[in-house]
């Protein structure tokens, strides 16, 4: 994972004097295209999205050859496929399924870059105090939001000790995952997300591009910016998804955004949530909206699900000690809340209402 403080520090603060334009437009919860600069005529924006991951996977790059462009986008879809059968719990036979279904009995062996991701996690779960956990996939697995299926609370009492950050048994030498207990599972969908937005971008790079835009469900990572100015991020109004409650310019740095509006139900008075709490085992609602903004997606997605687990000050405490961190939450009284790098000045108006684009790109359901 790469970061620079210096840099992050310089790209937060041009964040606080872009905040409040109010000229400033975009779609809420996605990306917004701003007037490109002049380019040769053979110069052009490529995109691609593709269903991959459970999710929908958005491809965007600037380039002076359709050949190289189209060349560069297949490169990252085909990332996007590796990660898939490597870390997919839903493949029988990916690495990650295969650490699931045997790694109570004896460590598994697996490649250093699933073993790598895993420990990246726990660094995220030390941080938070626990609330991310990979390890919550056993409770998370009886959950059904698309059929309105829940646990009850008997089946939770009885998974709750096999979730537990502590308990992987990680073995640096030999790449191997274990488990300390029976009925303990790794759940990735938390991160493995973040982490393919950033090989994408990294792909990209070495291809030579330097304007480009990744997205897999809720996580996006910038590449450059658009063409002489930043790519806009817009959040959505919980209440109105129609509505944009702020916005922000982004350039070479990663956002995610995790909501619980987009994965839910609500039976007999009771409204169950795709984030759980790794405590409780139960839907965790202590805001309605999170946007991290970080120089890498993994560092987004690895944290954007906290604050609905810890609350906004807790969490707003952990994102301020980070200088390249930067946070938005919506609690559940509507409010927002920024983090110390975005916090507007005194007075401020609110920015304009976005304007509509052909280019804008709709925010899909980010992952557990």
């Amino acid at each position: 994972m790469k970061s620079s403080d210096g840099i992050c520090g310089a790209q937060a603060a041009a964040r606080r004097q872009a905040w409040w334009d109010p000229r400033r437009a975009a779609l809420a919860g996605c990306i917004l295209c701003l007037a490109a600069a002049p380019a040769p005529a053979q110069a052009a924006w490529y995109s691609r999205t593709e269903t991959i991951m459970t999710t929908s996977i958005y491809v965007e790059l600037w380039d002076t050859n359709p050949t190289h462009a189209n060349a560069a986008i297949d490169a990252v879809m085909a990332e996007m496929h590796h990660v898939d059968d490597v870390m997919s719990d839903f493949k029988p036979d990916s690495e990650l399924s295969q650490i699931n279904e045997h790694g109570a009995e004896h460590p598994v062996v697996v490649s250093p870059e699933l073993y790598n991701l895993i420990k990246l996690s726990t660094h995220y779960s030390q941080i938070t105090d626990g609330a991310f956990d990979i390890t919550m996939e056993s409770v998370w697995k009886l959950y059904d939001f698309r059929r309105h299926i829940h646990p009850t609370d008997a089946q939770i009492q009885a998974l709750l000790p096999t979730i537990g950050w502590r308990q992987l048994i990680l073995d640096d030498r030999h790449h191997s995952v274990g488990f300390a207990r029976p009925g303990m599972a790794i759940g990735l969908g938390g991160i493995a997300k973040g982490y393919v937005v950033d090989q994408g971008i990294y792909i990209l790079q070495a291809m030579g591009i330097r304007h480009a835009l990744v997205t897999a469900g809720g996580d996006t990572r910038i590449l450059g910016d658009r063409r002489g100015r930043p790519w806009m991020v817009a959040i959505r109004d919980p209440w109105d998804l129609n509505k944009i409650v702020t916005m922000v310019p982004i350039t070479n740095e990663a956002v995610s955004t995790s909501g619980d509006y987009y994965r839910g139900f609500v039976q007999n008075g009771v409204r169950y949530d795709h984030i759980i709490s790794p405590f409780t085992g139960h839907s965790a609602q202590l805001v309605r909206s999170a946007s991290i903004i970080a120089p890498t997606a993994t560092q987004t997605d690895g944290m954007s699900k906290t604050a609905f687990v810890l609350g906004p000050a807790k969490t707003l405490a952990i994102i301020n000690s980070m200088p390249q961190y930067d946070a938005i939450f919506i609690d559940p009284e509507g409010r927002v809340i920024y983090s110390k790098g975005l916090a507007p000045p005194p007075g401020a108006p609110p920015p304009a209402p976005a304007p509509e684009s052909p280019l804008a790109l709709g925010a899909s359901a980010p992952g557990q």
